[in-house]
């Protein structure tokens, strides 16, 4: 099972019709859906047909919370969280562009991370443990679930310093989107920027790049990989790096390499983006086993240093 805790958010999706540079635009269409890091990372194991669990705080029924009934709907087992009267879903507006990209503006002035009593027993029906970077008001149960021998998967976008540096230095796969990888290491070049982030005891280093792909160093391999992105028509990125998170997650579960689990998360982001919205364009596991079996599918390849 993939565990995790972090975001679980509600979703106003704006798109328009111009760049998001442009500093305007007409809007074409208007939607609403679920999202959040891990929220939308565990939606993606379900529907690839494994077995997720939201582990982080829920509200305990005394408010009405369209967002954890939505993760029971999707399949994550949520009967494992802790619950508090005052938890409730990060609200987000999130405008998208012609071109699929996005701004996304959030209001995350609720309870994070998850209890800190919570149970061993708990923790241990998990292989892997997905965190984002709100894990840093839970860093000590993260530290327990690696202690008790689960797989700590990060996605980080942002850093508040030392506990940051704390929580990084905890992840056994550290998965990062390009542009904060960049800026945390002081590093341009890819391999740079790899290398940066190494520790001996890390099991691998990813990083994602939207429509290039990803890029791996791996434990106990000396060729850094890039996994390029397959050719799609983008419609919309948002959840397409929270898509790339779950789908890891599930193939380390499955005893894949880190290239390996890349490589076919890496296709999974891909496709999410081919529709509207975060979570209600994750892929199954029918169409992705489809796509990763076209005959132009990219393969990993050593990277160009």
């Amino acid at each position: 099972m993939v565990l995790g805790f972090g975001a679980v958010t509600v979703d106003d999706i704006l798109y328009v019709d111009r760049p998001l540079s442009a500093g305007k635009g007409k809007v074409t269409a208007r939607l609403t859906d679920f999202g959040g890091n891990v929220a939308t990372a565990l939606v993606a194991v379900a529907r690839l047909g494994g077995r997720a669990g939201f582990i982080g705080w829920l509200n305990d029924g005394s408010l009405d919370d369209p967002a954890q009934a939505e993760l029971a709907r999707q399949g994550v087992d949520i009967s494992l969280a802790p619950r508090r009267a005052d938890a409730r879903a990060i609200r987000s507006v999130i405008t998208v562009a012609a071109d699929g990209e996005r701004f996304i503006a959030f209001d995350d002035d609720v309870p994070h991370g998850t209890s800190p009593s919570l149970d061993d027993a708990v923790l241990c029906r998990g292989q892997v443990l997905l965190i984002d970077g709100y894990a840093t008001h839970a860093r000590p149960i993260v530290a327990r679930a690696k202690a008790l021998g689960l797989t700590v998967v990060a996605d980080i976008e942002w850093t508040v310093g030392a506990e940051t540096i704390a929580l990084i230095a905890l992840a056994d796969h550290l998965v990062l989107p390009i542009e904060f990888a960049r800026a945390y290491t002081g590093e341009a070049a890819i391999a740079a920027v790899l290398r940066a982030l190494w520790a001996e005891d890390r099991a691998a280093v990813v990083l994602t790049d939207g429509e290039r792909g990803s890029f791996v160093r791996q434990k106990g391999d000396a060729v850094l990989w890039h996994i390029p992105a397959h050719r799609v028509t983008a419609v919309d990125t948002t959840g397409a790096g929270d898509c790339f998170h779950g789908a890891y997650g599930l193939a380390l579960t499955e005893g894949k390499a880190p290239v390996d689990a890349a490589h076919f998360a890496t296709a999974a982001a891909g496709l999410s983006v081919t529709g509207p919205g975060g979570q209600r364009s994750l892929p199954g596991h029918a169409a992705l086993a489809a796509k990763m079996a076209e005959p132009d599918a990219p393969v990993p390849r050593p990277m160009d240093e």
